[in-house]
């Protein structure tokens, strides 16, 4: 048989083209990687990674020599419903249908460190997760779920001191004492001031707090990781994945400074690190994305010159992509968590997550949730998969876009490491505004058609399709909590919690560990608000700073005529109008994800309108200010987690109150249908959901705006 070469391959091509040039057929990916149509066995000859052997270093390969052939990854949904009684229902039935971890989700007010009797959290208590308030709230999430046999993952970053604490109590007095308390908490707090802000304090303090939690499990807590370091959100607020994979890995370079700084021998803690990376639908590419983290990882941790080999293992958890989910055409989603899950898999993850199809619309019903973990159950026992270990190992393709990402995400840490480490980036601002940037760029090309999302933008439905969603009742749930709140606080030794609380707050003031402090007082049923309030007297809360990018979105729309289209209706209107068409974009409540603010600011920006941003974690009477001190026609309610229901309304009944009902508010983000009529009628203007095509929805707005002016004359 005759060898055939590249240049066999390129003359056929040609032919096949009519003359073409085959390297049109050549992509760029998101990241600036060129991917060729075909792979050979030259791409692979300067490649020093091909002879790695899983289990061994850099473990490139995966951290066991036998992976999956030896145990499967453990299954572990990310689940919080309203209340700790909800989710403990929720939790056991999983586990008999064969989940194996629990991970759990807290609300956005419990995040925040606010007690679910607060005002500013009115709209959140119960949304997104599940409201904690207590030890007592603890004590339920795990009624009947012995802690001694649980593995138990928690993502929890802001107020995560005054929540760990209320688990290790939870876990005490239900018969398991620390030592045995396995599982994960978050703790990652560098990613939140760059994408997910649900900080509390500023970054100096809050590194502080990390390195105690690392100081504090290492000695007392030998089978609990002290810190799971997440890419996911990154990935979810619209990094590209050289920016997920150098930002998370930089981001644990840092805290393996701050832990050393602290004094600790880093084989104490550093086997105890995990990590937990997005998985979205580039398929070989997210895959290859997992394999380049661990042999970073091992690279990263040679410099600090660990003992111990189990130091340089990266392990890691991986969610399914929540931003890949639609709302139009949801069953597609089904689809699409299953090729990202099997991703995650070929790529080795320890433990998955997979998503709901309905994750893009509400929290998951019972019914999608179980269809979720039953995905996985598929890949383990039915596909085979499990049975070689890292079965793309050789594959041209992939081991070359495993040594592009290696080379493209080193030189981005090598560029945070010019700044000064981690900390000093994030301070700047390099990492979020770049993040800002890639989320503009992909929103532009799905605009556009460049980047297809079947169901969306290409190949729609004929029809809606119908479902049953999980509508949570947040007035009575926070009502709940309110009533358990008043009977912790009538039923505790009063004196005793003060005294534990004042402790607390020297402690923050000296260098003692927090988190040993803070277990006393969750022991003395302290509440986490007031728990987080001890600590916020001493550290303040962070403020972050307002930015707008600009000439991003509307630069990938260059000598596009319908975006010109767009522009000349604004412009034309601005004209009518006698000044730019105003715009206030806000978020309400405690819901920190800002990628569909900030990219819908910066978009109607470049078409022309004067846009204003409001500060995150506004409640409706600031926004209704803000909005009459701008002078602005439109305020756009961002919504993601659930409280537009809520919120909404408020800000309708705010302004008329303030004498200004003639502004027009309109809602966009994660909104389901059968809301839709509830805010019209509550005084909402329009509702552009997920998937929206922003030029289309300028024009809409403008429209309105139009009506709206003739009226008036």
């Amino acid at each position: 048989m005759v060898k055939q070469t590249k240049r066999d391959w390129l003359d056929l091509a040609t032919k096949e083209m009519k003359g073409g040039d085959p390297q049109a057929l050549n992509w760029q990916t998101p990241e600036g990687i060129e991917v060729k149509p075909l792979y050979t066995q030259e791409d692979l000859k300067d490649i020093d990674h091909l002879d790695n052997l899983p289990g061994y270093e850099p473990f490139l390969r995966g951290p066991k020599a036998t992976m999956y052939a030896g145990r499967p990854w453990t299954i572990r949904q990310y689940a919080g419903f309203s209340t700790a009684e909800e989710s403990n229902t929720f939790y056991r039935k999983a586990l008999k249908g064969g989940q194996r971890g629990l991970s759990v989700a807290f609300d956005l007010a419990t995040h925040r460190g606010y007690d679910s009797d607060h005002p500013r959290v009115v709209g959140d208590v119960g949304k997104a997760g599940v409201a904690i308030d207590s030890v007592e709230d603890m004590k339920t999430l795990f009624d009947g779920i012995p802690l001694k046999d649980m593995s138990v993952s928690m993502t929890m970053n802001g107020a995560v001191i005054p929540v760990l604490a209320s688990f290790i109590v939870a876990g005490e007095e239900q018969g398991c004492p620390r030592e045995a308390l396995s599982g994960t908490i978050q703790n990652d707090i560098l990613k939140e001031f760059m994408v997910r802000n649900t900080y509390i304090y500023p970054p100096s303090p809050s590194m502080r707090i990390v390195a105690d939690i690392i100081e504090y499990t290492a000695k007392e807590m030998p089978k609990f990781n002290s810190i799971s370091i997440s890419g996911y959100h990154m990935q979810e607020a619209g990094s590209n994945l050289v920016q997920e994979l150098a930002f998370t890995l930089a981001d644990g370079r840092e805290y393996v400074r701050t832990a050393i700084a602290k004094g600790m021998d880093v084989d104490k803690f550093a086997p105890r690190l995990s990590f937990f990376f997005c998985i979205g639908m580039n398929f070989f590419m997210e895959a290859a994305k997992l394999r380049a983290a661990r042999l970073l990882w091992s690279r990263v941790m040679d410099e600090f010159k660990p003992k111990d080999p189990r130091s340089k293992m990266l392990r890691t958890h991986c969610q399914t992509s929540g931003v890949s989910l639609q709302e139009q055409d949801p069953y597609n989603n089904v689809v699409r968590t299953a090729y990202e899950a099997m991703s995650a898999v070929l790529g080795g993850t320890q433990s998955l997550h997979t998503n709901s199809f309905d994750e893009a619309i509400a929290l998951p019903t019972e019914t999608s949730a179980r269809l979720a973990r039953n995905t996985q159950l598929i890949l383990q026992h039915e596909t085979g998969i499990t049975n070689v270990v890292d079965p793309l190992a050789g594959s041209y393709y992939v081991e070359s876009l495993t040594q592009n990402l290696i080379d493209e995400a080193w030189a981005l840490m090598e560029e945070v490491e010019s700044l000064g480490g981690m900390t000093k980036a994030v301070e700047s601002g390099m990492p979020k505004q770049r993040i800002e940037e890639a989320a503009a760029k992909r929103q532009a090309s799905v605009d556009k058609g460049e980047s297809v999302i079947v169901g969306v933008n290409k190949y729609h439905p004929t029809s809606e399709t119908e479902f049953d969603i999980l509508e949570v009742d947040n007035t009575a749930v926070r009502l709940g909590q309110v009533t358990k709140l008043k009977r912790i606080r009538n039923e505790r030794d009063e004196a005793a919690c003060q005294a534990a609380l004042e402790f607390l707050e020297e402690v923050a003031k000296s260098d003692g560990n927090i988190l040993e402090a803070a277990v006393e007082a969750a022991r003395a049923r302290a509440t986490v608000g007031e728990i987080s309030s001890a600590m916020e007297n001493v550290f303040g809360r962070h403020k972050a700073e307002v930015k707008t990018i600009s000439g991003v979105y509307g630069g990938e729309y260059k000598n596009d005529p319908r975006f010109a289209e767009v522009e000349n209706i604004i412009s034309n209107f601005a004209n009518q109008l006698g000044d730019d068409p105003k715009m206030l974009v806000v978020k309400m409540g405690q819901d920190g994800h800002d990628r569909g603010a900030k990219v819908i600011a910066s978009a109607f920006g470049d078409m022309g309108f004067e846009v204003h941003s409001g500060p995150l974690f506004q409640t409706p009477e600031e926004a209704a200010k803000m909005a009459i001190e701008k002078d602005v026609h439109v305020i756009g309610v961002s919504s993601h987690a659930a409280g537009h229901k809520t919120l909404a309304p408020l800000l309708v009944q705010e302004l008329a109150k303030q004498g200004a009902a003639d502004k027009i508010v309109i809602c966009g983000g994660v909104i389901p249908q059968q809301d839709y009529n509830f805010l019209r009628e509550a005084g909402v203007a329009a509702i552009f959901g997920p998937g929206t095509n922003i030029p289309d929805a300028a024009e809409a707005l403008v429209a309105m705006l139009q009506e709206k002016l003739r009226g008036k004359n």
